[in-house]
């Protein structure tokens, strides 16, 4: 079993300046923004940014991580305090707004679930798994209109947050995007 060595505190600081740098220049910028711009934000040469993180994926999977603890955190909410069908359909908001959040970030997630090996790819396994688990409840309670999987309804959620990113929508706009985008995976309500 390898050992995980820690970082001297000086590699540990290198690689938090990084990480807080990236969160700001995505933010600013979108996920495609300079590497190099980066590591002069963040006050490393290159060499250290790539030592750290090989790969935009590398360097994308380790920012985002903190964001889908998160969302994860608020997905159990839903579940307890909803019931299946609106914690789905809450989730669906949620997970699309939280997507949008840097510009071309649904880009690059439906580009790493092409590629089983990319570094996304554990950044939204949870993601998926947690959809996955949201939609066997809201299909056990009998809320959903036909056969839909995990993996189908993530992407039209990616799908719906490059759209939300694309023409800026607002949460009240984003919400009404997804409702009507994902209306058709629900039974029809039963009238009171």
């Amino acid at each position: 079993m390898a050992t995980v060595r820690k970082l001297r505190a000086d590699a540990q600081r290198n690689r938090e300046a990084i990480l807080t740098a990236a969160r700001e220049t995505f933010e600013a910028e979108g996920v495609l923004a300079s590497l190099d711009g980066i590591a002069l934000r963040a006050g490393v040469g290159n060499a250290t940014l790539y030592r750290n993180f090989p790969t935009r994926d590398d360097l994308l999977a380790a920012v985002i991580a903190t964001s889908i603890t998160e969302a994860l955190s608020e997905a159990d909410e839903l579940s307890r305090t909803l019931s299946p069908r609106e914690a789905l359909a809450e989730w669906l908001v949620l997970l699309t707004w939280r997507l949008r959040i840097w510009h071309d970030l649904p880009y690059c997630l439906a580009t790493a679930l092409q590629d089983t090996e990319s570094p996304v790819k554990p950044a939204y396994d949870p993601l998926l798994e947690r959809t996955g688990r949201l939609l066997d409840s809201a299909k056990a309670a009998g809320d959903l209109a036909g056969p839909v999987t995990a993996s189908e309804v993530y992407e039209l959620v990616l799908a719906l947050s490059w759209a939300v990113d694309r023409f800026h929508d607002d949460e009240t706009a984003a919400r009404k995007r997804v409702k009507m985008a994902t209306a058709g995976i629900f039974t029809q309500p039963h009238p009171s």
